[in-house]
Parts: C-alpha cells; structure tokens; sequence
C-alpha cells in the first residue's frame, strides 16, 4: 500500500515547480491525486481507457480537421455511447473529484468530466484548454482562424455562447454575478489540478474529515510550496489531528513566509502555547 508521503513524492515529479507546465500530464497527475482515497490504484489501466475512447472517436472522424465533425464524435463517443454525464443529484459526492471512479462510474463534475474530455481530445489531435469560470468549468478550443469555441462536458459537450454562459452564472449565483471577459481565460494545467485539489479539500471539510482533508493539503503544496495561506492551513489540520510538533513547524513557516499577516500576531500567541504545551510534556 503506497503511503501518503509516496503520493505526494509521484504528484511532485508530475506537477512540481520544476515541471513546466505543458508538459505536466494531467491524466496521470489526476490518477496521482486519486491514490489518496485509493493507495493500491494502478495508473496504467486508465490511460488505456482513455486511449480506447480516443480510438473509437478518431475511427468516426471521416476527415481529419473538421472540427465540427470532431466535436460531434467526441460527444457521440462519451455521452451517447459511453454514457458520462453529470453527478447533478450528489453533486459533492467526493467520487466525482476522483478521476478513476469518473472513468468507472461514467459520473463526474464539470472540471473532472473536463478533464476526460480533454485527454480524448488531445488524442484525436484536437487541442482544448480549461476554462475556470466561476462555479462551473468548461473548455475552449481556438480554431486556425483564432475563434473560440466554449464546451461543456457536464451538459453533454453543448456548445457555449456567452449569453448560455451568462444564464448558467445566473443558475448558480441568482443573478448576482455578470459575465466578464477574463471569466473565459484558459487556465493552466497547474491550475486546474489546483482547482480538483481545492474542490477535493472543500468536500472533506464540510463533512469534517481532518484526516482525509490533510494529505490533499500536501499535494496543493507539493505544486506551490510557497503558498503561505496553504501552510497555515496545514497548520490547522495537523493540530486538531495531534500533530503537534509538525504543526508547530507549520505555523513557524507561515510566520516567515507571512510575517506581517493579519493574523500574525494571533498565530505567535498560537506558537507560544504549542511551545509551553510541549515542554511541558518533556
């Protein structure tokens, strides 16, 4: 059984600092994230589920280029025949953040159904890059001309016009958030593993699940390490896990990395009572 400290030292040779961007393989680092709930998972089986997908999309592909035909195959292959769809009835079940329960259960969240999408595509020769828009993830691809076409895999693959963008902002937010351009930037693949790594931890904290939550905090580090907030949160969790002295360690980071944060002060009173506590255990 691979230990914590062995998946985050995988995640890091796929998607550390040192690994530049295009070149991080999101299928296998999304796989990597899932050994945290799956120790013993296998990468190589879900790589070749994804190039069987891709192998069946290109054989319906009469001409190589046509984009309008690829879209249709890609949607023809994994919606209609496949069957993925979007987990709208448990939306925050945490399989849906994990890219092998996706690829076997056919049900996903719009980043990790993305995130599918996307490795087909790439196989087909047909380049898309994610799009963060608030709440709600989609893909875009740019054609030789240098238009845009905006995807969404959770809604079966439709194409996305702003005004569809705008009322599925409006679905999520009541109204209350307009459509701005820099909503539809394409984000980096660093990025997007960030944001599976962010929606993982929000599920596990709003069950209070300490101990499942902290290793998606290592990872989250593992890609920026000098995320001075993440710190402090890990900080918090290995403290209400009775990690005490790596906690300790945490939050004396946060104070040089962070030192004149708000909560500064209140985080020293924190180290002073952590350091008192342990001396008095010796």
């Amino acid at each position: 059984m691979r230990s914590h400290a062995a998946v985050a030292e995988y995640f890091v040779f796929l998607a550390g600092p040192e690994v530049e961007d295009e070149k991080i393989d999101l299928l296998c680092a999304a796989l990597a994230i899932a050994r945290l709930e799956y120790p013993n998972l296998e990468i190589k089986p879900y790589l070749g589920k994804v190039d069987a997908l891709a192998a069946r999309v290109q054989a319906k592909i009469a001409h190589p280029g046509d984009e309008a035909a690829t879209i249709t195959a890609l949607n023809q292959v994994l919606f209609v025949e496949e069957g993925f769809r979007g987990n709208a009835a448990d939306y925050y079940d945490p399989r849906n953040s994990l890219i092998n329960d996706v690829l076997d259960r056919k049900l996903g969240i719009p980043i990790t159904l993305a995130l599918v999408y996307l490795e087909v595509a790439a196989r087909v020769g047909f380049p898309l890059f994610g799009v963060g828009m608030p709440g709600h993830f989609l893909l875009k691809h740019y054609d030789p001309e240098g238009r845009q076409f905006v995807l969404d895999p959770f809604h079966q693959g439709r194409l996305m016009t702003p005004e569809d963008c705008q009322r599925q902002l409006d679905q999520i937010y009541g109204g209350q958030m307009q459509l701005a351009p820099e909503m539809l930037v394409s984000v980096t693949r660093r990025q997007m593993l960030m944001r599976m790594l962010a929606n993982l931890k929000t599920i596990y904290l709003s069950h209070r699940d300490i101990r499942r939550a902290l290793p998606v905090v290592d990872l989250v580090l593992a890609i920026y390490p000098r995320s001075a907030e993440d710190v402090k949160q890990r900080a918090v969790l290995r403290y209400n896990l009775g990690q005490t002295r790596d906690a300790l360690a945490d939050f004396d980071t946060y104070l040089k990395m962070a030192p004149e944060a708000s909560d500064a002060d209140e985080i020293r009173q924190t180290v002073l009572a952590i350091k008192r506590r342990i001396a008095l255990l010796n």
